[in-house]
């Protein structure tokens, strides 16, 4: 009975998650009852909207801070097994996914804000560091983005015969080189200074050209190029 009594199809057709969202459409629902429909039912003590509450707070009742969370995260509260944290996590790289791909230039690069919002879209939820590369064209159009290491930047993590193989494959005439600062400073290291120098050496040698060299963090994006340093 107990069961029963916290199962969704019990309640009310409008106080249910799937209901509600076939009846008045996704934006009528709250950040916990679309989290409900992604964990798709609760356990014998919790609702499903109940369990979406308690995912909520553990991001500070933020989508933000949620989209930071990792899967391990998900998984401490109870109710919350691998299988649903996964849906979750796959639900906010989605969400990430379409917010980047709005900011993507649709145009020719021609500066670095219009890049580095993309940028801080793509990398603005990852607590640690992690190096990426934007690949052009000859139109200098965005032809590839690819994320090549987590966890520090330096010349073993990225490598150079990775990125310029990659570049090889996508037929890159030119490459805007990314990472983050989950710190917030935006003042490059001198591991950073150090990696741009060798890559634009190494992207000589195949007639590629490193055009940018961007840091982001949540307070804004530090462009290489800009300050003269390329």
């Amino acid at each position: 009975m107990q069961e029963q009594k916290y199962s969704i199809k019990n309640w009310a057709k409008d106080d249910q998650p799937r209901e509600k969202l076939l009846l008045n459409g996704p934006e009528s629902l709250s950040h916990s009852e679309l989290l409900a429909i992604l964990i798709h039912n609760g356990n014998k003590e919790k609702s499903a909207v109940e369990l979406g509450k308690e995912v909520l707070k553990l991001g500070d009742n933020s989508l933000v801070e949620l989209g930071k969370l990792s899967i391990k995260d998900f998984t401490r509260i109870k109710g919350i097994g691998m299988a649903k944290a996964i849906t979750i996590s796959a639900a906010l790289e989605l969400g990430r996914r379409r917010h980047s791909s709005l900011l993507l230039p649709k145009n020719a690069i021609k500066g670095s804000r219009d890049t580095a919002e993309f940028l801080r879209a793509k990398l603005k939820d990852y607590r640690h560091e992690v190096f990426a590369v934007l690949y052009l064209n000859k139109a200098n159009r965005i032809n590839h983005f690819e994320l090549l290491s987590e966890g520090g930047i330096t010349c073993t993590v990225a490598d150079p015969r990775i990125i310029f193989r990659r570049a090889l494959e996508e037929d890159a005439v030119s490459i805007i080189l990314c990472h983050n600062h989950p710190s917030g400073s935006l003042k490059p290291s001198v591991a950073d200074e150090q990696l741009t120098a060798k890559l634009k050496q190494a992207a000589a040698f195949l007639d590629i050209q490193v055009i940018d060299h961007i840091i982001v963090s949540e307070s804004g994006y530090f462009s290489f190029a800009d300050e003269g340093m390329l």
